[in-house]
């Protein structure tokens, strides 16, 4: 007499608590995700204020960096709580070797902090070297954000997170381009290259908003273009066209350093409330997959109580074996009978519906998975591309990228697939 075994019961409610711990997996990383980003916010408002700073030689913004260093540091405070609250005490906490390794690796950029406000406050530094070391740490935050996405099992969630990554990834670029503005106005010159920086870091952001875009709903799509659309913008495109216009080397008034970091502020300033909107809604999402998954659950539990307490038949329950919807022999041309539900067998039916499904439901989020982390994966590969250009050919990273650019519309290829080649050439 035919029946299904134990532990095929127990396998599947073993698959759904799995499923569920996961989700509880994803929603911590969530929360990490929100810390990173008002994280990050800060360090790049206080990486432009020691430009500016720096580049004055003390005689500008002293007091506005005294105060930024304390919101960057209670936001460090809170990330570090958080870090240790999640993925620390634990045996066995879940977590991939990846995120956590890109933790580790954050975190030894931020014990170092300290350090670097030193050598600024002391005047011991250049604007460009300061730069570099603040970019260097947000990067590695970044790094923290993109394992996150990564490691995502939820295409929703993937999804919102390949939006927020992108997204939090050209608010980066537009920070580096406030420093480098940040730069040539507190010195009061500028020339071709920083001129040609600033282009690149425009074009940078253009592309990542292109992928935010693809993945945002339709509200953060309205902010956004309403940002596109703001006096904000104006004034950076006119502030941009007056950079390239002094790239002879023609003077300007040092005191323009300010007037850019303000503008530039305010844009950043209102990306960070589609940053905000996007990690909201990312953590509302979170709670519900669960509250969902925790339902599905309990009617696992049912089913499976049901069965147990169903008379035997002496029937065959409904099974895998004569599914014709399955792969089966290659070749056979065999009609399949369909499978008949009875009013004897229907908890059974049910319950291979529920095995059938669940397999079904896996392998379509493997599918959508493998879309939302292909735009995810090739903005990496790209980065790679342009660091093995860069180190070969001994050329800057604009360079690299132009280089890639051209060769990709010689080519008549995306220049996602013209970076694979190159990476996979070395490798």
């Amino acid at each position: 007499m035919a029946k299904h075994s134990d532990i095929t019961k127990r396998f599947l409610l073993s698959a759904k608590h799995q499923e569920i711990q996961a989700l509880h997996h994803l929603s911590s990383n969530c929360r990490t995700v929100k810390a990173l980003k008002d994280l990050i916010h800060q360090l790049q408002r206080e990486r432009g204020v020691s430009n500016v700073y720096l580049g004055s030689r003390g005689e500008r913004f002293a007091d506005t960096r005294l105060k930024q260093l304390k919101a960057s540091e209670k936001s460090e405070q809170n990330l570090r709580s958080l870090l240790k609250s999640l993925y620390l005490g634990k045996h066995d906490n879940g977590q991939s070797m990846r995120l956590l390794s890109s933790i580790t690796f954050a975190l030894q950029g931020m014990d170092h902090l300290p350090n670097l406000r030193t050598k600024i406050n002391a005047q011991q530094l250049t604007p460009l070297e300061s730069t570099n070391a603040y970019c260097r740490l947000v990067a590695g935050l970044l790094d923290v954000v993109f394992e996150a996405a990564d490691v995502a099992s939820d295409p929703t969630m993937t999804r919102l997170l390949v939006a927020l990554f992108n997204f939090m990834q050209g608010k980066e670029y537009a920070g580096q381009e406030r420093a480098w503005g940040a730069i040539g106005f507190s010195e009061s010159q500028f020339d071709h290259s920083l001129c040609e920086r600033i282009s690149a870091l425009t074009e940078a952001q253009n592309q990542c908003f292109e992928t935010f875009s693809n993945f945002a709903d339709a509200e953060e799509l309205h902010m956004w273009q309403q940002l596109q659309k703001s006096e904000h913008t104006v004034q950076i495109e006119r502030l941009r066209s007056m950079i390239c216009s002094l790239a002879d080397g023609d003077e300007c008034a040092a005191e323009l350093s300010e007037v850019w970091y303000d503008i530039a502020t305010l844009r950043i300033d209102a990306m960070q409330d589609i940053e905000e909107h996007l990690t909201q809604r990312l953590t509302e999402q979170a709670a519900l997959r669960i509250k969902q998954a925790e339902e599905e659950q309990r009617n696992h539990e049912l089913l499976v109580a049901s069965l147990n307490n169903s008379p035997p038949h002496a029937d065959a329950p409904i099974t895998m074996l004569y599914d014709s919807t399955l792969q089966g022999l290659r070749g056979a041309d065999v009609h399949e009978e369909e499978l008949v539900e009875s009013s004897t067998i229907s908890a059974h039916k049910s319950f291979y519906d529920l095995i059938r499904g669940q397999a079904k439901n896996i392998q379509e989020m493997a599918s959508e998975l493998a879309a939302a982390k292909q735009a995810l994966n090739e903005q990496k590969v790209i980065d790679r591309a342009k660091l093995l250009l860069m180190q070969q050919a001994k050329i800057s990273e604009q360079q690299a990228y132009k280089k890639l650019q051209s060769a990709a519309m010689e080519q008549n290829i995306r220049i996602a697939e013209l970076a694979q080649r190159v990476v996979s050439k070395v490798g």
